[in-house]
């Protein structure tokens, strides 16, 4: 990718310095759904699935608890990221979707996604020089 580093840096650093603390406070909220494991992956399931309900989407998600899956849902739900149609029948059917704002942060993720995967050596060598490094000095 041809792209000066110094000058995204730059730019990151204008952006920032141009958040008022409400928008940064709301930045950080909406990074938490990118980087937590339950919302990116209701986004994720319901943005490659299609719109599912509640107990699907828990069928689907490994290990979600039902408290936690109905928090995480409301949560995506107050940010605009999916939506929830409730369809007022005598049993009730409620169906979550993703919204275009959530596809949005499931495409803009991809390069993320990409430099992890392409970097995943990179890390686990990182890992392994710091953990050797740990040990000779808790050996000394």
């Amino acid at each position: 990718m041809a792209w000066d580093r110094q000058a995204m840096l730059q730019f990151s650093k204008v952006v920032c310095e141009e958040l008022s603390d409400d928008d940064d406070g709301l930045k950080r909220e909406i990074l938490t759904h990118a980087g937590n494991r339950w919302s990116l992956g209701v986004v994720h399931i319901l943005g490659t699935s299609g719109p599912l309900r509640h107990a699907e989407i828990g069928r689907r998600l490994e290990g979600v608890t039902q408290r936690m899956l109905t928090r995480t849902l409301r949560q995506l739900e107050r940010d605009g990221l999916i939506s929830r149609h409730d369809y007022q029948e005598k049993h009730p059917r409620v169906v979550y979707a993703v919204t275009e704002q959530g596809q949005e942060m499931l495409i803009r993720m991809m390069p993320l996604w990409q430099w992890i995967i392409s970097s995943a050596d990179h890390f686990r060598a990182a890992r392994a020089h710091y953990d050797e490094a740990q040990n000779r000095i808790s050996k000394a």
